[in-house]
């Protein structure tokens, strides 16, 4: 795949390097001068990240928010699930418990899978096969970033191919410009054991300045479930899992008249876990939500991740700064888990029909009766390459400072589908007494690729001291191509356009406004799109809202007006029922909401002798059909969706709410969020049926809950911090999703303590 990759990306590869050699050309690389070290890092960062540093939120046309390293120590969070609650905007689906699968999704987008969202770490693509296959269970792991920036609204036009929503943006270590030596570890409930080390230093050379940044990040658990034990199986307390991730990252700055640099990142996954997607029963759940069924003990999500680019910064001029990525990423996995369960009569039935229907498939996969249960062996290769090159240009036009994007992303991914079917056969004792390895390939054998030029250009016009308008526009084509075993494939071809413009306007110091009007779009598959004859998803949103910021720094607050339509909605018709498992244009859906943000510094505000800084989020939404559902599926969550019904797993009300209280060496932090109750389907039902009135338990409504996590720190020397904490800490048992399998619940109390060293410069 590597070889294709580069062979398919030859021709593209020449035309970017025209593109940047004609680049040098322009009247700005006249200018010899280098500009101080502080201007080219912040050329070298502006083209690299969303937004950067917290505070350059206030020059973005649009809504957006930046989780420091900081925020994210405070609770000890490693699931983004907990962390993202901080950011109004974010609609948050937890499955697992621990967010290796979360779904997210950016101003009432489709859940599912964080299909709907650009996912980036280091500003590359991360989604395995994000045109190909974007819901491909994956998320950067958050314990290892140092920072997140979420970006919605004005996203649409610089970062693709899902643009209805936003982009997530996970940002690693960076190497350290001196010396530095990092070691966090923890140790909590349920045997978790965390460790995040590095160790990197910036050199001065001969040959110019020389980075290397060395990382590792350690994580396993026993798991918090417990799985009913049979004759044969007693093992039922390790539904745990593992994961390790080495990185490596090299800089290198020559001894140059212009700013140059290369950097080189080199990181790898390996994930183990003992998960599957079975939920429970009503009744069964109500008991013990923590509970698991004797049929999903085979479930184990195997997965290795390796991701890599190599990026060249240029300086062209004072002006002019061009970066160029160039990056290949391979993610395999193979998710052994139940598809399905058989009586002892041979007929069959989905898990969600069993859990919801009861009977003779419930007791074979309760462990208590004759039966079968087909497990299948999910087992996809993702590939995805590519080139990116972005000019940063600040030039003058008619007059005024202006400051110009321009970008060219030449990406192919693919994924190949390589699935078998296994058939456990059990007694009336769960224990299992026959097993069929099945034909390799007989539950799946296909081949997607997808292949995209896209380009954008975005300029900043500083009308005025007070006035900057940003107009851009976006156009890619993706070329997708299809495979399956039968054998049938299929060619097609996607045009996309979109385009936008935002604005911001500092009324006085403290108070400014912004605003903007941006298209969107989210790609199908290359089978659904060729097959299915699928058209893109789009959207239409519109954003305004004030920004405050304390002239002190005692007060800041942000608050957003969105309104987005969205057309051709596309959703996966089954998500864990026993349909196709094709995606479909379902219709039309509004959002309209308010998103808002606030800080205060509670040391000057109630006159403390303590540090005492306090923050919150809240988003209030409706996001309704605007039609009645267009979903041929019975089973699809959309299916039976009436106009004017709510968007499933979309909450009205959720918010986030913080603070903490520091003095000397000591520190203690209090987090509470709370989500409200959702639909699970669009045909906003409590009973547990689909479309056609068959019992699933896939369909109903999730709990409100209020979370509230607990942490406190104590700094021993300038190295060395000591920290605990509670997540979690009411103990409360809350039913986050009815999919992929019935009801499931968030994590239980969660307690821990553990130790931070750092040495060197920060």
């Amino acid at each position: 795949m590597y070889s294709n990759c580069i062979r398919t990306m030859k021709p593209k590869m020449n035309a970017l390097a025209l593109a940047a050699i004609f680049s040098v050309g322009l009247p700005g690389a006249l200018a010899q001068d280098e500009g101080p070290e502080e201007k080219k890092a912040a050329k070298r960062v502006d083209t690299t990240v969303v937004i950067g540093e917290a505070d350059d939120i206030l020059d973005l046309p649009g809504s957006g928010a930046v989780l420091t390293s900081e925020d994210l120590a405070r609770q000890a969070y490693d699931d983004a699930n907990q962390a993202l609650r901080k950011v109004p905007g974010v609609y948050l689906r937890p499955e697992d418990g621990y967010g290796f699968f979360p779904n997210i999704s950016l101003r009432g987008v489709d859940t599912t899978r964080s299909a709907k969202v650009t996912l980036m770490e280091d500003g590359v693509l991360a989604a395995p096969a994000a045109y190909s296959a974007p819901s491909a269970y994956y998320s950067p792991t958050l314990g290892r970033m140092s920072a997140i920036e979420v970006l919605m609204g004005s996203s649409q036009t610089r970062y693709g191919p899902h643009t209805t929503g936003g982009v997530i943006n996970y940002r690693s270590t960076e190497i350290p410009e001196s010396g530095r030596t990092y070691i966090k570890t923890l140790y909590g409930s349920n045997n978790e054991q965390r460790t995040h080390a590095y160790a990197g230093d910036t050199f001065e050379t001969e040959s110019g300045r020389i980075g290397i940044l060395l990382e590792g990040y350690l994580r396993s658990s026993d798991g918090f479930k417990h799985i009913d034990t049979t004759a044969d199986f007693q093992d039922g307390d390790d539904t745990g899992f593992s994961k390790t991730e080495p990185m490596l990252k090299l800089s290198w700055e020559p001894k140059t008249d212009r700013y140059s640099r290369l950097e080189l990142k080199l990181g790898y996954t390996d994930f183990r876990a003992n998960a599957g997607y079975t939920g429970l029963t009503e009744a069964d759940y109500a008991a013990d939500p923590y509970r698991r069924y004797a049929g999903s003990r085979f479930d184990q999500m195997n997965s290795e991740h390796s991701r890599s680019y190599l990026r060249h910064f240029y300086e062209i001029s004072n002006e002019t700064m061009v970066t160029t990525t160039v990056y290949y990423n391979r993610f395999h996995r193979d998710w052994f888990k139940l598809n399905d369960i058989r009586d002892d009569t041979g007929s069959w039935k989905s898990i969600s029909q069993a859990l919801a229907g009861g009977g003779a498939h419930l007791d074979v996969l309760r462990g208590e009766a004759t039966g079968t249960l087909q497990v299948r062996h999910n087992n996809r290769n993702y590939r995805a390459c590519g080139i990116d090159s972005v000019v940063a240009h600040d030039h003058n036009l008619m007059g005024r400072a202006n400051h110009a994007n321009i970008g060219l992303r030449y990406h192919v991914d693919q994924v190949r589908r390589f699935q078998t079917n296994e058939l456990f056969t059990q007694d009336s004792n769960g224990a299992i007494i026959d097993r069929d390895p099945g034909t390799p390939g007989d539950a799946g054998d296909r081949d997607q690729t997808s292949k995209a030029l896209a380009i954008y250009a975005e300029n900043e016009i500083e009308v005025n001291d007070k006035l900057a308008v940003t107009p851009g526009i976006r156009w890619e084509t993706v070329d997708q191509h299809y495979w399956q075993a039968g054998p049938t494939e299929g060619d097609g071809r996607l045009n996309l356009l979109a385009g936008g413009i935002g604005a911001t306007y500092d009324y006085t110091d403290e108070i400014s406004f912004f605003g903007g009007i941006h298209q969107g779009y989210s790609v199908p598959g290359p089978r659904s799109a060729i097959r299915g004859d699928l058209k893109e998803e789009t959207s239409l949103g519109f954003e305004i809202g004030p920004r405050y910021r304390e002239k002190t720094g005692l007060w800041a607050a942000d608050a957003t007006l969105f309104l987005t339509n969205f057309n051709d909605l596309l959703v996966i018709d089954n998500v864990g029922g026993t349909g196709t498992g094709n995606t479909e244009n379902v219709g039309e859906v509004r959002a309209t909401g308010i998103e808002f943000a606030a800080e205060v510094d509670g040391k000057r505000l109630f006159n403390t002798s303590f540090n005492n800084p306090w923050y919150a989020a809240l988003t209030l939404t409706n996001a309704t059909l605007s039609n009645d559902s267009d979903s041929q599926a019975a089973e699809s969550i959309f299916a039976g969706g009436l106009k004017g019904n709510k968007v499933p797993y979309i909450p009205e009300l959720a918010f986030n709410i913080g603070t903490g209280f520091e003095k000397g060496k000591f520190g203690f932090y209090i987090n509470g969020a709370y989500m409200d109750e959702m639909f699970s389907s669009a045909s906003n039902t409590t009973d547990l049926v689909d479309g056609m009135g068959t019992p699933d338990s896939r369909f109903g409504k999730t709990e409100s809950y209020f979370l509230l996590d607990l942490s406190a720190r104590y700094r021993a020397s300038e190295a060395v911090t000591v920290f605990a904490g509670v997540q979690n800490a009411l103990d409360n048992d809350y039913l986050v999703t009815r999919h992929p399998h019935g009801a499931r619940s968030g994590q239980p109390l969660f307690v821990y303590v553990g130790l931070e060293i750092g040495l060197g410069s920060q």
